[in-house]
Protein backbone atom coordinates (compact mmCIF):
# COMPACT_ATOMS: atom_id res chain seq x y z
CA UNK A 1 0.00 0.00 0.00
CA UNK A 2 1.25 3.19 -0.98
CA UNK A 3 1.58 5.84 1.65
CA UNK A 4 -0.72 9.41 1.09
CA UNK A 5 1.07 12.36 0.23
CA UNK A 6 0.11 14.90 2.58
CA UNK A 7 3.16 17.15 2.86
CA UNK A 8 5.63 18.41 1.12
CA UNK A 9 8.83 16.35 0.10
CA UNK A 10 12.27 17.37 -0.56
CA UNK A 11 14.60 16.14 -2.38
CA UNK A 12 18.09 17.80 -3.99
CA UNK A 13 19.06 16.85 -6.99
CA UNK A 14 22.10 17.55 -9.55
CA UNK A 15 21.96 18.61 -13.33
CA UNK A 16 24.53 19.61 -15.38
CA UNK A 17 26.53 19.92 -12.42
CA UNK A 18 23.93 22.59 -10.68
CA UNK A 19 22.08 21.68 -7.51
CA UNK A 20 18.52 22.05 -7.66
CA UNK A 21 15.59 21.43 -4.99
CA UNK A 22 12.82 18.89 -5.90
CA UNK A 23 9.68 19.79 -3.85
CA UNK A 24 6.64 17.17 -4.30
CA UNK A 25 3.20 18.36 -2.81
CA UNK A 26 -0.06 17.62 -2.98
CA UNK A 27 -0.42 20.42 -5.83
CA UNK A 28 2.31 19.33 -8.07
CA UNK A 29 5.96 19.44 -8.37
CA UNK A 30 8.70 22.35 -7.92
CA UNK A 31 11.88 22.42 -8.94
CA UNK A 32 14.03 24.95 -8.30
CA UNK A 33 18.23 26.22 -7.95
CA UNK A 34 19.18 25.87 -4.77
CA UNK A 35 19.45 28.94 -3.33
CA UNK A 36 16.36 30.34 -5.16
CA UNK A 37 12.92 30.99 -4.25
CA UNK A 38 11.09 30.49 -7.98
CA UNK A 39 11.04 27.90 -9.91
CA UNK A 40 9.31 25.55 -12.24
CA UNK A 41 6.08 24.79 -11.36
CA UNK A 42 4.03 21.87 -12.74
CA UNK A 43 0.68 20.84 -11.42
CA UNK A 44 -0.72 17.23 -11.04
CA UNK A 45 -3.73 18.32 -13.43
CA UNK A 46 -0.98 19.50 -15.96
CA UNK A 47 0.57 16.37 -15.94
CA UNK A 48 -2.23 14.57 -16.47
CA UNK A 49 -4.00 16.65 -19.33
CA UNK A 50 -3.58 15.64 -22.52
CA UNK A 51 -0.38 13.71 -22.18
CA UNK A 52 1.74 17.21 -20.75
CA UNK A 53 5.54 17.64 -22.19
CA UNK A 54 8.83 19.54 -21.86
CA UNK A 55 8.57 22.47 -24.68
CA UNK A 56 12.58 22.86 -26.15
CA UNK A 57 12.44 26.13 -24.09
CA UNK A 58 12.80 23.70 -20.61
CA UNK A 59 9.19 24.59 -19.35
CA UNK A 60 6.66 22.37 -19.72
CA UNK A 61 3.57 23.12 -21.72
CA UNK A 62 0.89 20.65 -21.57
CA UNK A 63 0.30 18.86 -24.95
CA UNK A 64 3.28 20.79 -26.61
CA UNK A 65 5.49 18.40 -28.77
Amino acid sequence: MATKLDKSLRREIEIDEKAYTLTIDPTGLKLTEKGHRKGQELSWKQILSEGGTASPSGSWTPGAS
